[in-house]
């Protein structure tokens, strides 16, 4: 049987995507191994033109190191899927709906380009995922939101639940397989259940009950989705005490002119909550947008200063074709752009560092992969540890008391 190697790029939704391929394979198999593929398929990203820039990149280093076929698949398939064909970089692109065709798409003699509708929602049950300690299940697709800088809606549609007998079936599954961690994901996390009159926050009850579910994770969600229901969950153990949460900026006239639904005044309430209810915290940000002028700069970090954020996933604003903020003046400088992200992300690793210092509790650890004799793993409030142990701890879950705090991540003997 032929091998295809899968090259993910971008979100949580993506891996899940290319979990469905890999499940929905019957006529191929899936290999680790790169360098032995007779296909590759890369399922990318195109949040950003960096993010396009690094498909490219890897399609270029593929051509010079093999004769494998390429395919194109994800949300890079709609924005740059038809160039790369016309290349002849590629030798087929089809959409995220057409991923459980995987076997005849791979088998097709003459290159194509099928992205299929944007209305699909995926129905097939996963029950393991190859290489994996924790579970990625999504749980939507797609987005209403229709901020002013983002092409996502665009190339994944209007939100759109999956359905949660479909969700609960597949995660007693993973879970009788020995999964015990569950991250929650898709293109809006927390518009779950709005066309389907339920919740973000019933899913997770429900979810909660399956025997073996230790902790439930979830992917980005915004402010406003925080509402009183999912704050009654809060306490539950098996919710992870980390929560990312999508503010974009802190300047009250830059999310006006982002089109962000969020307010700081409020997002800064709802943070203080949540720290004093032990939570670390994530977020977006975007440096560099259309009209961040000096002073909406100094704003926003004012601002940040007072947040308890210790996790951050920043970038510079990216100009995306067809989308509002393209046309947008005045344009800011790259430089400048991205020594305000530094300055961003600085401030938020000094504030993780804080709280590890301060936090005296035990970490409830799942061990996720090994290196060189260090085991590596995330606690409950998603920060990095490095543990030394003779034992092979892998897809384990440990308790650990005595560890050093270092820059970046938790050392520990066990």
């Amino acid at each position: 049987m032929k091998k295809v190697y899968f090259k993910t790029f971008g979100c949580r939704t993506n891996l899940y995507d290319s979990q469905i391929m890999m499940s929905s394979m019957k006529e191929y198999v899936v290999t680790q191994n790169e360098a032995e593929a007779d296909a590759i398929v890369i399922n990318s990203c195109t949040v950003t033109n960096g993010a396009d820039t690094h498909v490219r990149s890897y399609i270029s280093q593929v051509e010079k190191t093999s004769d494998a076929k390429i395919f194109l698949t994800g949300c890079g398939a709609h924005t740059k899927g038809e160039k790369l064909l016309k290349e002849n970089r590629v030798h087929g692109v089809f959409g995220q709906s057409e991923k459980v065709k995987i076997d005849s798409l791979l088998s097709q003699e003459k290159p194509f380009y099928d992205l299929g509708d944007l209305n699909h929602i995926d129905d097939l049950i996963v029950d393991d995922f190859v290489g994996k300690s924790r579970a990625f299940i999504k749980i939507q697709e797609g987005c209403n939101f229709r901020c002013s800088y983002c092409i996502i809606p665009f190339v994944r549609g209007d939100a759109r639940s999956m359905n949660e007998n479909s969700i609960l079936e597949q995660i007693t599954r993973l879970a009788l397989n020995g999964f015990g961690e569950f991250i929650l994901t898709g293109t809006n996390v927390g518009s779950y259940g709005q066309d389907t009159a339920t919740s973000l926050a019933k899913l997770m009850k429900r979810i909660s009950q399956i025997r073996g579910v230790r902790r439930i994770r979830l992917g980005s969600v915004e402010p406003i989705q925080i509402s009183d229901e999912f704050k009654e969950i809060l306490d539950e153990p098996w919710l992870e005490k980390h929560l990312h949460i999508a503010l974009q900026h802190t300047s009250e006239k830059m999310l006006r002119l982002m089109n962000r639904r969020n307010v700081y005044k409020r997002d800064k309430e709802l943070f203080e909550l949540l720290y004093s209810k032990g939570f670390t915290i994530g977020t977006d940000f975007i440096t560099g947008h259309p009209g961040e002028s000096e002073e909406l700069w100094q704003e926003a970090m004012k601002n940040a200063k007072e947040l308890a954020l210790t996790h951050i996933h920043s970038f510079t604003y990216s100009k995306r074709d067809g989308t509002p903020s393209a046309t947008m003046k005045p344009e800011i400088n790259g430089k400048i752009a991205k020594m305000r992200l530094h300055e961003i992300e600085n401030l938020v690793k000094e504030k993780n560092f804080d709280f590890r210092k301060a936090f005296t509790g035990e970490l409830e650890v799942l061990v996720e992969n090994e290196k060189d004799g260090l085991f590596y793993g995330y606690d409950q409030h998603f920060n990095k540890i490095v543990i030394k142990s003779d034992e092979d701890l892998t897809g384990n879950w440990i308790n650990i008391q005595n560890y050093e705090v270092r820059e970046g991540f938790n050392y520990a003997k066990f």
